[in-house]
């Protein structure tokens, strides 16, 4: 018996890297895999999943295209009859420190990451709405899952990735609305900024296979915690976001409230909030933030 039995999923951007462990893992934990990617590497996977005992289909297709993220949830409905559980894990790299970036490195790394995130999710909402309506009031609703991924980057702000950072910190606050939006038709949805080694981070010696011992990067150490989001004992976790990395699991709040200050019942000036300075900041730095990751 695996965690999955009976769901259906949908992996994004799963034709290699951390997605693709991800596509294989939930077909192994026993559900049926809708393998996305832009290229022809989904049916690698595909192959993959089936010569091991798994049900899987591809599908080919960008996630930031309207006609083709509604293709893709269409895809698992049609195929395998429900859908379950989208993670949505597409993207890449085009960094670039802000005073060289250009319009189209801005727009392709927006549009992949955050677009892509959204789209998916807006079919698979339609769809989960509409069933939730066709059931009736009071019905019991089945259990729904969307995992996005988001990146350290995302949450602490990575120099060279100002298009990179911001899609990866839209997609936090957009976990947050759709967590809220879904609940009541029994959607959760959260958040994994993953650290592992994959196309986008192998080019950093630090991530490099050791010889021997735990492989603290290799991307399947990721997916057991997308497993775990996925299953019926994640139901009470939503809204919620992780960094996961090696045999880590880190739980973050991406924003809280650190100090507070009040004029009073009157506007401030610039001089009372220069006096009330000490006070807002309580002895805290008040410099640039320093990185808040885990060590490497």
């Amino acid at each position: 018996m695996g965690a999955l039995d009976g769901k259906v999923a949908i992996v994004t951007g799963a034709g290699q890297g951390v997605g693709r462990c991800h596509a294989e893992f939930l077909a192994a934990e026993g559900a049926a895999v809708v393998v996305n990617d832009i290229s022809e590497r989904a049916n690698d996977v595909v192959a993959a999943i089936e010569a091991a005992g798994g049900r899987a289909v591809a599908h080919q297709g960008s996630v930031s295209s309207w006609v083709d993220g509604e293709a893709l949830i269409n895809r698992a409905v049609e195929v395998f009859g429900d859908l379950h559980i989208l993670v949505n894990n597409a993207g890449f790299l085009r960094d670039a420190m802000s005073f060289s970036m250009d319009e189209s490195q801005w727009d392709a790394v927006v549009d992949v990451h955050l677009k892509g995130h959204f789209v998916p999710s807006h079919f698979a909402a339609i769809y989960w709405r509409n069933q939730a309506k066709a059931l009736g009031e009071g019905a019991e609703l089945p259990q729904r899952r969307i995992i996005n991924t988001t990146s350290e980057s995302g949450l602490f702000g990575g120099p060279g990735q100002s298009n990179y950072g911001s899609a990866k910190g839209g997609i936090i606050t957009m976990t947050l609305v759709h967590a809220r939006e879904l609940q009541r038709y029994n959607v959760t949805v959260n958040v994994i900024a993953p650290r592992a080694r994959t196309p986008m981070t192998e080019v950093n010696p630090k991530f490099t296979k050791p010889e021997t011992g735990f492989d603290k990067y290799d991307p399947a150490n990721v997916s057991p915690m997308v497993g775990f989001l996925a299953s019926d004992a994640a139901s009470d976790v939503s809204g919620q976001a992780f960094i996961v990395l090696g045999d880590q699991v880190h739980r973050m709040h991406p924003a809280a409230i650190l100090g507070s200050v009040t004029a009073g019942a009157t506007r401030w000036t610039v001089d009372g909030l220069a006096a009330a300075k000490d006070d807002l900041f309580a002895g805290a730095p008040s410099g640039v933030p320093v990185w808040g990751g885990p060590p490497m």
